[in-house]
């Protein structure tokens, strides 16, 4: 078992990443030892639910913790006003003489669902996570951002808010279909070009071994994004200092596409990827990102399977969701652009007519 730890002071956490047959015992024994209360409510989706929430329980019974489980649905449509609503009444109706806590497994969704309800239940109680998909593994379970939707854009209404632990275990990825790999490896080409060549060449030596969910490679890559993610929270927890922002490279142009696509059409992963072409796109325009660069991105993409282009997405929704995306800065967008491999800048200062040009480049067949 690898452990990596957040550190922000009273806030750290630790991430564990598990190679071993335990069926949620090890996370339980560590757990019960943090005590975060007497009483969990689990979070999950039907899907993983059926595979693993009975084992789950019964490994929380053993070390004298009361469970029981929440359902939502399997999509972006559970990170909805109406469904956090539900949640926070249902820990309401549990919380009669007892420490209730959250546990988040699945994937983001109902990691980004749990910790804003968490959040915002009894302005915060604790939670932790226990992410099942390799995309919520290397992301979106660590650093603490909760969120949820608004018909207008994605991640519209949230806070910072720290778990108490994320628990990543491997062995559950075995269920998991190849495109939710490949959407979770798109993340993980995210932290090689933001600040490590040397993931981006593993995964480039590589990509044929994760295609196949190799445990030794995903162990390695899942750990060595813990560790980026986790120095970079710890650097800049709310994204005030701006060194956190870099963290967005591809989900600007990312996010307007799945909110033009009402979250049905590409997974989170598929987006960022067609998002981080267009931002390489932005910057080979730009003149501050070489050629040689440029196609070593694109064709590491295209190892993994990734899309670079986004087919039958309607360009004027695209543009409409990212105009009001919340990155807007005093009216000018901000945008995370490669300048070489494990190196990004922020700036605001692109030309409009630049990123018109390279999002009508990636969205195929628009109407407009």
């Amino acid at each position: 078992m690898k452990t990596i730890r957040v550190q922000l002071q009273e806030r750290s956490y630790p991430i564990f990443i598990s190679h071993e047959k335990n069926e949620f015992k090890v996370f339980a024994e560590k757990l019960a030892r943090l005590k975060p209360g007497n009483s969990a409510l689990i979070i999950t989706n039907p899907t993983i639910g059926g595979l693993y929430v009975s084992k789950l329980i019964n490994a929380l019974e053993a070390n004298g913790i009361h469970a029981c489980r929440y359902y939502v649905k399997d999509s972006e449509e559970s990170k909805s006003i109406k469904t956090f609503v539900a949640v926070v009444q249902k820990a309401s109706s549990l919380d009669v003489k007892k420490r209730l806590f959250f546990i988040a497994l699945g994937g983001g969704v109902v990691g980004d669902l749990t910790g804003f309800a968490a959040a915002a239940y009894k302005r915060g109680i604790p939670y932790v996570q226990v992410p099942t998909t390799l995309l919520a593994q290397v992301d979106s379970a660590i650093g603490g951002k909760t969120a949820i939707d608004l018909p207008a854009g994605k991640n519209l209404v949230g806070a910072f808010y720290q778990p108490l632990m994320v628990y990543s275990d491997i062995n559950v990825l075995k269920s998991l279909p190849l495109r939710q790999i490949k959407s979770g490896l798109a993340e993980v080409i995210k932290y090689g070009v933001i600040l490590d060549r040397q993931l981006f060449g593993y995964l480039e030596k590589n990509y044929a071994r994760l295609l196949r969910a190799d445990p030794d490679c995903l162990a390695h890559v899942i750990a060595a994004a813990g560790r980026i993610k986790a120095h970079v929270v710890a650097v800049d927890e709310h994204e005030t200092a701006g060194f956190r922002t870099i963290l967005n490279f591809g989900h600007t142009i990312g996010h307007a596409l799945e909110t033009a696509t009402g979250y049905t059409q590409l997974a989170h992963g598929e987006a960022v990827s067609i998002g981080m072409a267009a931002a390489a796109d932005i910057a080979l325009e730009l003149g501050i990102f070489d050629p040689k660069s440029f196609w070593r991105l694109i064709n590491l993409l295209g190892h993994l399977q990734l899309p670079v282009q986004a087919p039958k997405v309607d360009l004027k929704a695209v543009l409409n969701a990212f105009y009001r995306d919340k990155k807007f800065i005093r009216g000018a967008v901000r945008m995370v652009l490669p300048t070489k491999i494990g190196h990004v800048i922020v700036t605001e200062n692109i030309p409009w007519t630049v990123i018109n040009k390279i999002i009508k480049k990636r969205v195929a067949n628009h109407e407009y």
